[in-house]
Formats: structure tokens, C-alpha cells, sequence
């Protein structure tokens, strides 16, 4: 297990990285997907510019709609990696519960031997369902299908020849799974929602949690976290070595004013097209406000973006923070903007405050 805090212990404390969905405008249309396209490109740039900027993790989400332009983030990684050097290579999350972990575990690895031992999986449920009858399963399963396939993913991670046997997958009988990862063995992720099942999961397993923080106050999760901890060191694990990441929807600009006015837009659309799946009630710009001013959302000048990280870091102590972009009808230019103010004025403000601690 001591390559993760190898890589934590590197960067004093924190590392700092960016995830994304891919959102897009559809196609809506069987051939010459150029919306999609162009969103592939310009991730690849996105990447590409992060590690110049000196970002420790780029991570990519799996989703199955089409206004996400990622299914595969371990092909769209695998490009990025012969186009990067440094950054690490995750998703942002494999929904595990509808795939194959020895497919998972074999596309990862190749990815590993690519990037040469940057890659990481970020194993989830999912907050999408679409996976699901797409692939055949059976959402009355979800809860037994993530914890089955979390078992033989971890097995197939510490051991080359398995034997297994569960009741969503043919059984395995001393089945070598091949290519092996540059490393030892993968960095495996969990990544939840607040569930308090999840974090006692993953403390147990001692595994490293991401918690995604998208609505409420942050300090809400505080008990979560501790949780976490606490199964964590129940279970005979060194919590001191155990990684932690706090996951918020973000947006940096030159000015507070910039980047509020930039952002919401985009935002707006895409929480209430969700929203109006789930039942939410409609957002608008007064509660976007509030949710700036009080709850998650890092969107704002430099400094208030350097304060909330501080801040959220006070609460939770954590090892990892991924800014989730959402794209929407940002300009390209504009989010290639943020990713260079991320990296060169707020990361190292971030490190050095860290450091010095």
C-alpha cells in the first residue's frame, strides 16, 4: 500500500486536481458526432495544460447520457497520458456496479502501463442509473452488485491468478488476469455521497474515500469523514496513512463578480435538467448565491478559491481536493483560463500554507 502515501507525503499534504463529466450539447444524430468531437479535443487540452500547470490528478466521470461525452475515461486517459507527464490518470468514477471489474482491472492496468504507473480508479455506484438495463442488470441489485464487484476488483488488484465466486458473475477458477499494472498494484478509490454504509465501507477496507460535496454546508459532512476514520482504525488500520479527498463543483475567474456571472449560466442548466429528473425544487440565481456565500460551490476570485480550500481543510484534513468543472456554454478559452489560475496561483499558495503547518 505505499504508494499512496508516498505520492501524498511528495506533495505536503494535499494534492490538488481537477475532475469532469464531459458535458456537451448532443448530437442527437448516428454519424459525425463533431459536438462530441470537439469536447474529446478539448479535454485532451484541458489535460495537457493541467500537468504543464504542475495539477496532480486529472480525473474523468463515466456517465451514459448524452449530454456526457465519457463512457470510456480509461480510452480518453490513455490519449492523455501520451500527452502529459506528471498528472495522474483517474476516473471519476467507474460505475463498478455495472461493469466487469476484470474488464475494469484490464483496462486500467494497460492504462498504468501507458502513463507508466499514473493511472487510478475511482470505483462508485454511480448517481446515474442508465448503466443499468444498459447492460443488463437489475436495479433491485444495486447495493449487492457494487459490494460483489468490489470484492473481486480488490482481488484481481493484490493477486494474478484468482479464484472467485459470486452471484452476479460466471465464477472464476484460477483465472490469470492480464496485463498486470506498471505498479504493484492499481490505486483504488471509493468514491460516495454521503451514505454513512459507504464510508464505513471503505474505513474498513482501508480504502481512500472521495467524498463529493455538492449541496449543504460542508461542515454537514465533518461527521461523515469522521466515520470513516473511526471503521478505519476499528478495523486495525494507520489512519494517519489514510487518504481522504474532497471532491466540490468549482469555477475561477479573474474577478468574484467574473466568475459568478460566468459560471451560473451553465450551472443553472445543468442542476435544473437534473433537477427536474430527480424532483428537485428549480435553482435560481439568489439560492447560487447563497450556495457561494455558505454551502460548496468553489466559484469565485483567487483568494476566495485559496480561503474555502484553507477552509474546507480545517474541517476535513484531507489529502486530495478535485475541482469538478462543468463546461456547458463556458468558452473553452475561459476554462483553460481557470485550470491556469488553479495551477499557478492558487496551488501554490495552497502548498505552501499547507507546508507550513
Amino acid at each position: 500500500m505505499g504508494w499512496r502515501f508516498r505520492r501524498i507525503a511528495k506533495n505536503k499534504f494535499m494534492e490538488l486536481g481537477i475532475s469532469s463529466f464531459g458535458g456537451v450539447e448532443p448530437d442527437r444524430k448516428a454519424g459525425r458526432a463533431m459536438n462530441a468531437h470537439q469536447r474529446v479535443q478539448e479535454l485532451l487540452e484541458a489535460i495537457k495544460l493541467a500537468d504543464e500547470v504542475g495539477l496532480d490528478v486529472f480525473a474523468l466521470g463515466e456517465h451514459h447520457r448524452a449530454d456526457f461525452v465519457i463512457s470510456a475515461p480509461e480510452v480518453i486517459l490513455a490519449a492523455a497520458a501520451s500527452i502529459t507527464k506528471n498528472i495522474r490518470l483517474s476516473s471519476s468514477v467507474t460505475v463498478l456496479s455495472s461493469a466487469d471489474p476484470v474488464r475494469v482491472f484490464q483496462n486500467f492496468s494497460t492504462l498504468d502501463l501507458i502513463s507508466e504507473g499514473r493511472a487510478e480508479i475511482m470505483a462508485g455506484r454511480g448517481s446515474f442509473t442508465e448503466s443499468f438495463p444498459l447492460f443488463g442488470y437489475d436495479l433491485s441489485d444495486y447495493d449487492e452488485l457494487f459490494t460483489e464487484k468490489l470484492d473481486l476488483l480488490l482481488q484481481i488488484n493484490q493477486q494474478e491468478i484468482v479464484s472467485w465466486q459470486g452471484r452476479h458473475r460466471p465464477a472464476l477458477h484460477n483465472a490469470g488476469i492480464y496485463p498486470r499494472p506498471y505498479n504493484e498494484a492499481l490505486p483504488i478509490w471509493i468514491a460516495v455521497g454521503g451514505t454513512p454504509a459507504s464510508a464505513v465501507r471503505a474505513g474498513r477496507l482501508n480504502l481512500p474515500m472521495m467524498v463529493a460535496i455538492l449541496g449543504g454546508p460542508p461542515d454537514r459532512f465533518v461527521p461523515f469523514a469522521n466515520l470513516y476514520r473511526k471503521s478505519a482504525q476499528d478495523a486495525g488500520h494507520d489512519i494517519s496513512k489514510l487518504p481522504l479527498g474532497i471532491n466540490t463543483h468549482f469555477y475561477v475567474a479573474d474577478t468574484s463578480q467574473q466568475a459568478a456571472d460566468e459560471f451560473y449560466p451553465s450551472y443553472e442548466v445543468l442542476m435544473n435538467r437534473i433537477g427536474r429528473e430527480r424532483g428537485w425544487s428549480p435553482l435560481d440565481r439568489r439560492y447560487f448565491e447563497q450556495m457561494r456565500a455558505h454551502g460548496p460551490l468553489m466559484v469565485g476570485s483567487v483568494q476566495e478559491i485559496i480561503d474555502k480550500i484553507l477552509y474546507q481543510y480545517e474541517l476535513f484534513h484531507h489529502t486530495r481536493y478535485l475541482a469538478q468543472f462543468i463546461e456547458g456554454d463556458i468558452p473553452h478559452r475561459n476554462m483553460l483560463h481557470a485550470i491556469e489560475l488553479f495551477g499557478t496561483k492558487i496551488a501554490p499558495v495552497i502548498r505552501k500554507e499547507l507546508a507550513g503547518r
